[in-house]
């Protein structure tokens, strides 16, 4: 599933060609995807403006010229592509969406997990899939201080706990695997231990992994595309993840890569250097 970085990517890659463009065709092809889609969805879309494209954790959120967000989450397969004129849609093409700029947006996903809804603006904070998120990763509300507040007294190993939305929003198996590798943190340290020192070491440690994979436009290892369709690169600076039994790339480590699994997930980190 498209994490942060992936998401943050789409987002950029679609800022400047589509914001102040209006939609003036928009082809909505099945009746839903994960959910169905929310009444009248391509009737209360065709005609709007985009006034500005963000996001909260994995979703895209465009913000249109009568008050509603139009809420994107790509799901494990979604796509979303701008294309020049007007392509012939594919089999997985799910919403077709034409600009008055002549581009148009394709949002592509065959294996149908991702979501989209129509949102009145002063509703989305309270929106069930938003309400409950925690802090952004990359703002300002997150910080040693905050996240050791969110961990205190958890008996969960601070690999589970970081991927609770509720403790941070937007992180996923690869970064966090990357982060905690990144502080020295053992991915099966309990959650409770991981405040004040351990916190003011993480804490950075995520945002240098993010904003690292967001430069390289992401991780490209299934289904990752950005919207001009190319791969991203991140996956080549994988320090741990995807790299079971290799050497720990860390200078003066004999260790090795191991890959183990916690709640059905891989994790993949060092034991010699992650305590």
């Amino acid at each position: 599933m498209p994490e942060l970085p992936e998401v943050e990517t789409v987002r950029r890659g679609l800022e400047a060609p589509l914001t102040g463009r209006r939609l003036v065709r928009v082809e909505q092809r099945r009746a839903d995807l994960r959910w169905p889609f929310p009444p009248d969805f391509a009737t209360r879309l065709a005609g709007r403006r985009i006034d500005a494209i963000d996001r909260r954790s994995k979703y895209l959120l465009f913000r249109l010229d009568d008050g509603a967000v139009w809420m994107v989450h790509l799901g494990m397969s979604g796509r979303l592509f701008l294309k020049h004129g007007a392509p012939p849609p594919g089999p997985h093409d799910h919403v077709v969406v034409e600009t008055d700029a002549g581009s148009t947006l394709i949002f592509q996903d065959h294996r149908r997990f991702g979501m989209m809804d129509l949102v009145p603006e002063a509703e989305l904070a309270t929106h069930r899939l938003l309400a409950g998120l925690g802090p952004e990763p990359l703002g300002n509300e997150f910080n040693a201080e905050s996240l050791s507040a969110r961990l205190a007294g958890r008996r969960a190993p601070i690999k589970a706990a970081l991927l609770d939305q509720r403790t941070v929003a937007g992180l996923g198996n690869i970064y966090v695997s990357e982060a905690l590798y990144s502080a020295g943190i053992s991915p099966l340290r309990l959650a409770r231990s991981v405040v004040g020192r351990r916190a003011e070491r993480l804490v950075p440690a995520i945002r240098e992994v993010l904003q690292a994979a967001i430069a390289a436009g992401g991780s490209s290892l299934r289904d990752h595309r950005r919207t001009d369709g190319s791969l991203g690169d991140f996956q080549h600076n994988f320090r741990v993840y995807d790299r079971e039994g290799e050497r720990c790339p860390t200078r003066g480590c004999n260790g090795t890569i191991r890959r183990i699994v916690q709640n059905g997930r891989s994790t993949l980190y060092c034991p010699v250097c992650q305590k």
